[in-house]
């Protein structure tokens, strides 16, 4: 064997023996979160993440982010918001161990529990009246409860998501979602004929909006430019489908308000087709509506504005 393919296999080799290490430690750490209540799980999640997401490499790119998003804030507010939102990140980690448990909503019950929802009637008219539609949502609180409450409501959504870089996390998140979710697309280059698919049928999908796309459409987010997935606004143009935001708002005391709200209008060109560059500025401005409504719920270590190679 030649000594330039021998290395090349020793060292995707450590590559995936690393990468199960890693994969090993978040699983027993998620473990050990099953041995005690939900409560006090998720407030250890919260405090860990506190501590350790600032000594990571993704804590500059953050603070970088929100410097970019806030001018306006003063450095210990982006501070704050930093910190609050590697707080949410380890809530949604042990939110997963718990996730079966966390989604009480009963619409019979007049007492609320963890959960909340808003736009009930708009969930029943997709359920009971079946056409095409997209749900778009955005890594704002706890957003893998969305595709559970559409279960929960016997409306099933075909979900987009992108898988963790991992391999070994993402088969197990995988499987996780599946089994609590409705049918699942992991995002490659043949999602969109799947999602299409779906819409053919008549059925609903439910995709993320908020993501990086590097061969996107030159759009703002925050004022500044990004590349925006046009998805969305092409699947809207072949099948005339209807859109609906939706997103979840982490509330006090380990509780949760989940929101659809009505449809929004597409823009149309001259001609009346479906405006594609609009749509995907409009999904934008929806989402960073969200961001600054709650910008602690957001993930900011995402390299959204593709600024990681510059720091």
């Amino acid at each position: 064997m030649p000594v330039k393919m021998l290395v090349t296999r020793i060292v995707l080799a450590l590559m995936h023996f690393r990468q199960w290490l890693i994969a090993q430690f978040a699983f027993g750490l998620l473990n050990v979160l099953k041995l005690f209540p939900a409560d006090p799980a998720m407030r250890f999640a919260e405090r860990f993440a506190r501590w350790v997401g600032p000594k990571t490499k993704r804590h500059k790119l953050m603070l970088y982010n929100l410097e970019r998003a806030f001018p306006e804030k003063s450095q210990q507010e982006r501070l704050d918001i930093a910190m609050d939102s590697w707080a949410n990140m380890g809530r949604l980690a042990a939110e997963y161990v718990f996730l079966d448990r966390l989604f009480d909503f009963d619409p019979e019950n007049a007492t609320p529990g963890r959960i909340e929802v808003e736009g009930i009637p708009i969930f029943l008219d997709l359920r009971d009246n079946p056409r095409p539609f997209i749900v778009f949502t955005a890594h704002t609180g706890n957003f893998e409860l969305l595709p559970v409450a559409g279960s929960a409501f016997g409306l099933m959504v075909t979900v987009l998501f992108r898988p963790p870089n991992n391999p070994y996390i993402a088969d197990k998140v995988f499987n996780f979602r599946r089994a609590r979710m409705g049918d699942l697309v992991p995002s490659h280059a043949g999602s969109s004929f799947a999602l299409a698919r779906q819409l053919e049928r008549g059925g609903g999908v439910g995709v993320l909006v908020d993501q990086k796309f590097n061969k996107g459409l030159l759009t703002q987010f925050f004022d500044l430019d990004v590349k925006t997935n046009p998805l969305v606004a092409k699947l809207v143009r072949q099948f005339n489908c209807e859109v609906y935001p939706a997103r979840c708002i982490r509330l006090p005391d380990n509780r949760y308000r989940l929101e659809i709200e009505p449809k929004i209008t597409i823009p149309v060109d001259e001609k009346g087709n479906v405006d594609v560059a609009g749509t995907a500025q409009l999904l934008n401005d929806k989402v960073e509506s969200w961001v600054r409504e709650h910008p602690g719920q957001w993930l900011w270590y995402h390299d959204r504005w593709n600024i990681k190679s510059k720091l």
